[in-house]
């Protein structure tokens, strides 16, 4: 038995925070029944790439949702809407501030009809403050939220650099996630709902963490440093003789192996590298030294030795690299889902291991558009295919 087994969760979220935070409900058992726009669906199914006509993009976070299509704009989808919510445990919507309401279908509206109802907003800003109704991206966050601004090239011309995943989404997702789970629990104890807000913007600037803690102490605002951390020293990434390496010494133990294993071990006898924050000082001058002992071997000779000496240390993987790792594949995070027409897929498995299930290795298959209405509308409102039909020919499904 997962956890959130017998959770209903009706998505109304498209293209990637929303649907992520409801992925992770799916994972751990929830029933997520994704409602679409007639004919036109999440925009995220349009986005490549593509295998006969299916969105690998879509693919990949909306495997084993049912897809109904309802339109909200139609009193008769907005009625269905509301009676799948009393069915409910718990909304999510991902729409800018005020579009529910202005449907009349925001939090006040839907708690009339079930008070026990987890609403949970995820939007660029949250719902309250002057930029709430502002209309956000992924990279817009990262750069409002300071992520860009200690992302990239320490250069002082280098251009900004956007990470590489969308942060700004996923982060949001997380918290949304949190706060709904959060919201179920507490509502075994209160007996009620309540809305769960989450702003991307707010989740960019929860994972500054030590960022803010650094300019409110230093009064200087934090610069990127690349790969290299502004307080641990050496931490980064150093060429190798054919490629790169990235390696943590994180404590004076560690620093101590490194040089003994890399047979520096004049390192340590240099009193302005004898503390990691003296090393961090000088962090110009050890880089310096190391790269060129890093350069005297290439990257595999390297991951062993380290690996020998117990000092944290990586190649930079590919993806293709990362699919293939032995303990990603031991863990079960490659599974495999298939598109409508029964292709195979591999996408991410879930990251949270828990003792009361055992991992899945396949997941139901990427649902069509709307493909779920008629058993969804059947199951939990009991309308038979006549009733269906009609609501067809009136384009409100």
């Amino acid at each position: 038995m997962k956890p959130l087994d017998g959770i209903v969760v009706i998505d109304l979220t498209r293209v990637l925070a929303g649907p992520y935070a409801t992925m992770i409900l799916r994972n751990l058992g929830a029933r997520v029944i994704k409602v679409e726009r007639p004919g036109v669906g999440d925009d995220a199914r349009h986005f490549g790439p593509f295998h006969n006509g299916e969105s690998g993009y879509f693919a990949s976070i909306n495997a084993a949702k049912e897809s109904i299509t309802l339109d909200l704009k139609h009193d008769a989808g907005k009625q269905l809407l509301g009676q799948l919510v009393g069915h409910a445990d718990v909304l999510v919507e991902n729409f800018v501030p005020g579009v529910m309401e202005h449907l009349g279908l925001g939090y006040a509206e839907l708690r009339r009809i079930n008070p026990r109802l987890i609403y949970a907003a995820a939007s660029g800003f949250g719902h309250t403050g002057p930029g709430a109704r502002m209309p956000a991206y992924d990279m817009i966050v990262q750069a409002a939220g300071g992520v860009m601004s200690i992302t990239g090239s320490p250069e002082p011309d280098a251009a900004p650099v956007r990470v590489g995943t969308s942060i700004g989404d996923i982060t949001a997702a997380l918290f949304t996630a949190i706060g709904i789970v959060s919201a179920l629990y507490q509502r075994t104890i209160t007996g009620q709902g309540q809305m769960v807000d989450v702003g991307m913007l707010d989740a960019q600037v929860a994972i500054l963490e030590n960022a803010i803690a650094r300019h409110e102490l230093t009064g200087q605002p934090p610069r990127p440093l690349g790969t290299a951390h502004p307080s641990i020293t050496p931490f980064q990434a150093f060429r190798t003789r054919d490629s790169w390496i990235i390696m943590a010494a994180g404590n004076d133990k560690l620093w101590h192996a490194l040089c003994e294993c890399m047979g520096r071990e004049d390192l340590l006898g240099r009193a302005e590298l004898r503390t990691n924050d003296l090393r961090t000082e000088h962090r110009a001058e050890l880089e310096q030294e190391l790269t060129r002992s890093f350069k005297e071997k290439i990257t595999a000779e390297w991951q062993q030795i380290l690996e020998r000496a117990h000092v944290p240390a990586s190649p930079i993987n590919t993806v293709d690299k990362v699919l293939a790792l032995p303990q990603i594949l031991a863990r079960h995070m490659v599974v495999e889902t298939s598109f409508g027409d029964g292709t195979k897929l591999k996408i991410a498995g879930n990251p949270i291991k828990m003792s009361s299930f055992e991992d899945e290795t396949k997941i139901d298959p990427v649902p069509l558009l709307g493909q779920h209405t008629e058993l969804v509308l059947g199951s939990l409102l009991g309308l038979d295919a006549a009733q269906i039909r009609a609501l067809r020919a009136e384009r409100a499904i």
